[in-house]
């Protein structure tokens, strides 16, 4: 297979994971709670990223920069897969992919680095806005639902996350394994003493229901980050982003598909509207960032071939 379909294909996969990752949830907190998943899948993440470590032919040194970074990323994406996990319990899983995809829109108003975004971006995260509104109608106009209100607020922890970790990681030597496994321990220490009272009933539960937690831990946690960090270096931001783009759509073939769930006219037409908005604000992003770039090049540019001759005099000495 040649490398450029090869990485497509990767990225795909990890869409097509991260957007089953919802149904896989939902199926899995209708056996345990809620907390007992959340462990079980930091824990069971932790173990296999602790094992690629060791596994490794060449060793790399652990730095401060990558357990600071992941001691509060780690915070902050237990905070993200707490909201997912209440949230897609009490709303269906093509809706949960559906409002988490927000965080596409999302994540570019709260980190800023890029300066101020035009207008269209703001009538693009306006449509994902109105898509929520009939994502949640359900079969008529009523108040939101628990579950898509979780998920609504996902997606913001979700885009801070996000923003959090460019600013933690940009220009620093950080491993993503070592990034990946402190985040998984921290989750894993964060959620033992409140899944303890559960452990009884997760060890007792069937092999289907640990099928899932494996999944969930291995495959949507684990494989997807390393996947995707592999992906994005054989190829360009706009085409990785593209194709996990796809993300939403994998949320509701899966969900339809193999979860049985339904869409009603309402919910079909937001999830259209959620669709082509976020690829829209992602467009208009991606362009708007690009000509950013090109234009401080631009500017450096210009100062490289102008800096001498534009250079301030010395100040003379006094007296």
């Amino acid at each position: 297979m040649h490398v450029a379909r090869r990485t497509d294909a990767v990225l795909l996969l990890v869409a097509l994971v991260w957007g089953s990752s919802y149904l896989a949830a939902k199926t899995a907190t209708l056996a345990l709670p809620v907390l007992a998943v959340l462990f079980a899948r930091y824990a069971l993440s932790a173990a296999a990223c602790g094992a690629l470590v060791a596994l490794r032919r060449r060793k790399r040194r652990w730095t401060r920069a990558e357990v600071r970074a992941g001691s509060l990323l780690g915070v902050t994406q237990a905070a993200v897969l707490v909201l997912e996990t209440y949230g897609v319990s009490h709303t269906s899983a093509a809706n949960a992919g559906l409002i988490i995809s927000l965080t596409i829109v999302l994540t570019p108003l709260l980190d800023r680095t890029g300066g101020r975004l035009p207008a269209r971006f703001l009538l693009a995260a306006a449509c994902c806005v109105a898509a929520v509104g009939l994502l949640t109608a359900g079969n008529g106009f009523q108040a939101p639902r628990l579950g898509d209100g979780l998920m609504l607020a996902a997606a913001v922890v979700r885009a801070g996350h996000v923003a959090l970790v460019g600013r933690l990681t940009a220009g620093r030597p950080v491993d993503p394994l070592h990034l990946t496994a402190v985040q998984t321990v921290v989750g894993s220490a964060l959620f033992l003493p409140l899944a303890l009272g559960h452990l009884p009933e997760l060890f007792r539960s069937s092999g289907v229901t640990w099928m899932q937690l494996v999944y969930l831990a291995l495959f949507c946690s684990v494989f997807a980050f390393l996947a995707q960090t592999w992906a994005v270096q054989g190829t360009s931001a706009s085409r990785a982003s593209l194709l996990l783009g796809t993300e939403p759509i994998w949320a509701v073939a899966v969900g339809i598909g193999v979860g049985g769930e339904r869409l009603t006219v309402w919910a079909g037409l937001g999830a259209v509207l959620m669709v082509a908005g976020t690829y829209w604000g992602q467009a208009v992003e991606r362009a708007h960032r690009t000509g950013t770039a090109a234009a401080a090049r631009g500017v450096s540019g210009e100062d490289d071939r102008r800096g001498p001759a534009r250079m301030a005099e010395p100040a003379r000495p006094a007296g």
